[in-house]
């Protein structure tokens, strides 16, 4: 048996009720203050001599109290059902007149509900667009546009980032088939053939797997970035940009980079998987994106509040307008998917690792090619701040902000 719907005031009804109990109560209150002022006021006998008799129409003759008496009588009924007629009158027509006003003032209300009834992935480009007075409704039908231009953004977002993946994922898998093919389809492939194949399989394997992490890796990160992390423990930003550099030492060699460190200590506390790849990370691009005999440079440091790491490299020019770009995901170097060894997701992993510690990354462009990424996290002495904000600076950084020693190029 399904439970019948449950009679509920909208709310143009519970205005309107609202209006019309003020409104007759306005009106009551006039009509009983109309009639004391009368009862008070009508004393004509008052102005008469004693004993005067006051002759009637009809030929009566009344004393004079005894007439007001009357008279005073007959105006009071006469008040009262003329003043009640007047008021029932009166409060019809204000509740009608409040119900139409009370519906016209919820009109934006109704098209924000209906908006959102119609809405769905592909409706998103709908608006409510509201035109009336700059009052509380015109606010609410603001923010609701305001709202549905972050989902579209978002959905956006996601979408550019699933046909990339899905990108990134397809080209490696494409690799194993083709040389998979290729090589099976060769009647005279010898072991020779057979082992260069499964060695670019091999890699092609590694890239997909690495992709795979780094996925892993950024939503990890972004689950955790608003809300308290799955785990705090003690860590140091020094350590992970020692192992970091220690990791990336061949890569260094063959590049022959001058790598200058100052790794002073920055406690923080957070996840320290997270820290780790934040700082692998960022020293793996200042290698990859570096040229031949290049320099780079890493710096970490605290004071009372705040711990910093501090990577930049030599490498080719950056718009400094083109920066926060990339900390999108699969962007390498500026460039979307142009086949440029890495996942394009580190700095992505970078920003989102940053957020979820309640600290910010910033990054600018150096004059003469490279970049300088700084971030910030509270310090373990500090209490850590649940909610951050990665923003990626569109300039260089102002005076008086940047951490001390994370700034110029050389103080390594």
């Amino acid at each position: 048996m399904s439970e019948r719907p449950r009679l509920r005031p909208t709310l143009r009804l519970r205005l309107t009720l609202l209006n019309g109990m003020l409104l007759v109560g306005a009106g009551a209150i006039l009509l009983v203050l109309a009639w004391v002022l009368l009862a008070d006021a009508f004393h004509p006998a008052d102005l008469l001599r004693p004993g005067t008799t006051v002759v009637l129409r009809d030929g009566r003759q009344l004393d004079a109290a005894q007439w007001q008496r009357l008279a005073t009588d007959a105006a009071s009924r006469e008040l009262l059902t003329k003043g009640l007629v007047a008021l029932l009158a009166v409060s019809l027509v204000g509740v009608a007149g409040a119900y139409a006003v009370a519906g016209r003032s919820l009109r934006p209300l109704h098209q924000v509900t209906q908006t959102a009834r119609r809405l769905g992935e592909e409706t998103l480009d709908q608006r409510i667009r509201y035109s009336g007075a700059d009052d509380e409704v015109a606010e609410l039908a603001a923010t609701f546009d305001a709202m549905l231009d972050r989902l579209a953004e978002a959905f956006e977002a996601q979408k550019r980032f699933v046909a990339n993946a899905s990108h990134e994922l397809r080209t490696p898998l494409a690799v194993m088939r083709t040389e998979v093919d290729v090589t099976l389809a060769d009647d005279e492939a010898d072991v020779a053939e057979y082992r260069r194949m499964a060695n670019v399989v091999r890699d092609a394997s590694e890239r997909a797997n690495g992709l795979v992490d780094a996925l892993l890796v950024l939503a990890r990160s972004e689950a955790q970035a608003g809300r308290r992390l799955g785990r705090k423990v003690p860590a140091d930003l020094a350590a992970g940009a020692a192992a970091a550099l220690s990791v990336a030492r061949r890569e260094i060699e063959r590049l022959s980079l001058d790598v200058r460190r100052s790794l002073s200590a920055a406690p923080v506390v957070g996840d320290p998987g997270l820290l780790e790849r934040l700082a692998g990370n960022l020293v793996e691009n200042a290698v990859r994106y570096n040229h031949g005999h290049g320099r780079l440079w890493v710096r970490t440091g605290s004071d009372a509040e705040r711990s910093w790491l501090v990577v930049g490299n030599t490498g080719f020019e950056v718009d400094q307008a083109d920066v926060p770009g990339l900390f999108e995901p699969f962007r390498r170097g500026g460039r979307e998917r142009t086949g440029a060894r890495g996942s394009g997701l580190g700095l992505s992993i970078v920003r989102a690792v940053c957020e979820a510690h309640g600290g910010t990354v910033n990054a600018v462009a150096q004059p003469g090619g490279g970049l300088e990424v700084t971030v910030t996290l509270p310090a373990a002495d500090a209490t850590p701040v649940a909610i951050g904000s990665a923003a990626v600076s569109m300039g260089t950084v102002p005076a008086g902000t940047a951490p001390p020693g994370a700034t110029g190029e050389d103080g390594r």
